[in-house]
This record gives C-alpha cells, sequence and structure tokens, in this order.
C-alpha cells in the first residue's frame, strides 16, 4: 500500500580511494608530473571521476590529455579507535573571504 522507507542507518557507504595520475608524455615533457590525490567515493568509477574533474580544476589537465598511472582502496587498519574528521571551509562574501573549521568524531566498535 504505501512506499517502504529505508532506516536511516542504512546510508551508501563511501570508501577512500588513492588514485595517482600525470598528463600523457609528449615530446615537450616526455616524463611529466605525477598526481596523487586522496578521494573520497562509493566505487572505482566515481573516484576517478572526481580525480579528473580535480584535475581540471586545479591542474589544468583534461582525462582526454591524462593518464591514470594507479587506483588503490584505502582500507582502516584498526576499526576499534577514534577518529577525528576536520573540514576546512573558505568561502566569500559580500564582506570578504571566511575561514570555517569543523570537527566531527567517529569511533567504531
Amino acid at each position: 500500500m504505501g512506499k517502504e522507507t529505508k532506516p536511516q542507518y542504512s546510508q551508501k557507504r563511501v570508501r577512500q580511494y588513492l588514485v595517482v595520475g600525470r598528463a600523457k608524455p609528449s615530446d615537450a615533457e616526455p616524463e611529466p608530473k605525477v598526481y596523487r590525490m586522496r578521494v573520497f567515493a562509493p566505487n572505482t568509477v566515481v573516484a576517478k571521476s572526481r580525480f579528473w574533474t580535480l584535475m581540471r580544476k586545479q591542474k589544468k589537465i583534461k582525462h582526454s590529455h591524462g593518464q591514470l598511472v594507479a587506483l588503490h582502496e584505502i582500507h582502516e587498519n584498526d576499526g576499534k579507535s577514534v577518529k577525528v574528521f576536520g573540514l576546512v571551509i573558505r568561502y566569500q562574501s559580500r564582506t570578504g573571504y571566511h575561514n570555517m573549521y569543523k570537527e566531527y568524531r567517529l569511533s567504531l566498535i
């Protein structure tokens, strides 16, 4: 009759990936610089996409002119420890630039 709703605790699992890439070698630059980035994504396809999106914005390297060197999922060493995550946000308003910092604590048992 009515739609079943999922409980709040069943969220998508976000995994941590280490993505390594570089620009394709050319005659002008035979050995391009290698970039390594830690990406949070639900799967490898989204991790690659986020990597190339950030590379395009930060280093002006597009996917068509780039090469993926490695993609590894980072696993937790000890699941019984307390982790503290810090988020840093910088934004511009009408009155100037502002910095924000917020910490979240996660404990797994």
